[in-house]
């Protein structure tokens, strides 16, 4: 029987503005409940799974998303309107990310195992045998994100950390890419079955209004939230998890400027290479990156108009990029043409003109630094490839204005050597502000590895103390437990005395594999 549109979620094409069949059921409550019951179930089972099996699974999810071939890079392009080149090394991304946490589970560090052996003679009182790990927390929510359709998605870092980490994961696929997210979703499961993964391990469902989310949140079998998108969107699933009976934690990427610090000395060394490369870097996926350079902040002085100028040059003779949905090309609309129209902001540059439904053109605008101080809404987001400069008169004026700015994922500084000085003496200050400080760079393009941190501060994302990328992502889906003078026989390996699993461990303060 086909699916009738009401019932359905339908992927638009942004490139055409046509709808693409099918339609994908959209879960009903029962639905939901089904799905997390499912996740409950399997996970007394899944959290006992050994290190080496899940780590096997992991590498069993990539190898299924890479035998989808082409299938998968048309359907996403035809549902993203995303170029093919961007998404096959998305795609190679998102397995490298499965292979990256199968390393982390044969590696076993992640467990932070701790061993304090029994002192029955100590005076004036023993101390017990004390041995902990981290353990599961439980089924995890994983929302799939619009701007990065495989990525941060159905088997994205969320769901291959959370999948890691011992937990059974129910994804909510995002509605602009409902075939890319059941074709994803059923590697998955092929995976699953050929390595004997408890079935409800993993699930997904549609929704297309904010009913299936809320009430997948809201389930009391649900443990964790993992969550990519706006920051209203966040701030609803913040307030269902703290409502519920047993709070829970949300873990929420939502907004962030990004800003790009560009100090004297570069300025009067490069200002054309960084202004050339900051075009590049905003325009990169139409802006629609997380880590988009929207705002600038150069102290007027030599260089500015040749950074100025090269980054005209090269914003101008760019051609405009479709965005990833309607409502994104929308609200982008709506923040340039507020950017626009405001007194104290100057248009400096924009590229060519739209020939086709939702394509964006790139734009950059200017103001004064007592301007943007006097106005916190120029210091909000326009998620797509805008950004502003402001222009201060000093290098005081750049430590005030950060002063006053939001948590941010990323901050750039550009500096020559005779910058350093000026740079130590704000570095104190971002350090407070930002998941990572960069260097002579932007902040587009997050490598996952041991060091990343894709995070910051609020409201960057919902808790400055995880990442969503890199290794310590697995964090957010675990807990500490303590196990007291337990019989050496019910011990869980990784705290057994001859260290079965040779893994890292500390023993009475001391690491080792002992």
């Amino acid at each position: 029987m086909s699916v009738q549109p009401e019932d359905a979620v339908f992927a638009i094409a942004p490139a055409t503005g046509e709808r693409l069949e099918p339609g994908y059921p959209v879960a009903k409550p029962a639905d939901v409940e089904a799905a997390c019951m499912a996740a409950a179930a399997a996970f007394p089972t899944y959290r006992a799974t050994r290190l080496e099996n899940r780590a096997i699974f992991l590498d069993a999810i990539a190898e299924e998303i890479m035998a989808l071939g082409d299938d998968l890079i048309l359907r996403v392009m035809a549902e993203s309107g995303l170029p093919r080149a961007r998404l096959e090394g998305e795609r190679g991304r998102t397995c490298n990310q499965l292979r990256h946490f199968a390393g982390v589970l044969r590696e076993g560090s992640f467990l932070e195992a701790r061993i304090d052996p029994a002192l029955p003679d100590r005076q004036p009182a023993p101390r017990p045998d004390l041995r902990l790990q981290n353990v599961p927390l439980g089924p995890v929510a994983v929302f799939g994100a619009s701007n990065f359709p495989l990525a941060f998605s159905v088997a994205g870092g969320d769901t291959a950390s959370a999948l890691a980490a011992g937990c059974p994961v129910v994804v909510k696929a995002h509605n602009a890419h409902p075939g890319t997210s059941r074709m994803v979703a059923d590697a998955v499961h092929r995976a699953a079955v050929r390595c004997g993964i408890p079935a409800g391990t993993f699930a997904l469902i549609f929704g297309l209004s904010n009913e299936v989310g809320g009430a997948l949140v809201a389930d009391p079998r649900i443990k964790a939230v993992g969550f990519t998108g706006s920051r209203t969107g966040g701030l609803a699933l913040m307030q269902i998890a703290a409502a519920r009976p047993e709070p829970i934690p949300v873990y929420a990427e939502m907004s962030s400027i990004n800003p790009v610090l560009i100090f004297p000395g570069a300025l009067a060394e490069r200002a054309e290479a960084i202004g050339t490369a900051f075009a590049a870097s905003l325009q990169m996926g139409a802006g629609q990156f997380c880590t988009n350079p929207g705002l600038v902040i150069a102290v007027d002085g030599a260089g500015i108009d040749a950074f100025i100028a090269s980054a005209r040059a090269s914003i101008e003779g760019a051609a405009p990029q479709t965005m990833l949905t309607p409502a994104i090309h929308a609200a982008y609309g709506d923040g340039i043409a507020w950017l626009s129209g405001h007194d104290e902001v100057e248009t400096l540059a924009k590229g060519g003109a739209a020939s086709g439904p939702h394509q964006a053109r790139p734009m950059l605008f200017q103001t004064d630094a007592w301007s943007f101080d006097a106005d916190e809404r120029l210091g909000t987001e326009v998620f797509g490839s805008a950004s502003l400069l402001v222009r201060a008169e000093r290098l005081d004026d750049i430590h005030h204005l950060i002063a006053g700015l939001e948590g941010q994922l990323t901050i750039a500084i550009h500096m020559a050597d005779s910058d350093r000085d000026a740079v130590a003496a704000i570095l104190p200050l971002l350090e407070t502000k930002a998941g990572r400080i960069l260097f002579n760079g932007f902040g587009t393009g997050v490598e996952v590895s041991h060091a990343m941190v894709h995070g910051g501060p609020f409201p960057a994302t919902s808790d400055g103390r995880s990442t969503s990328v890199g290794s310590l992502a697995i964090k957010r889906f675990l807990r500490l437990l303590c196990y007291q003078d337990m019989p050496v026989d019910l011990l869980p390996e990784p705290l057994r005395d001859d260290n079965p699993l040779a893994l890292w461990r500390m023993t009475d303060g001391a690491m080792g594999r002992a």
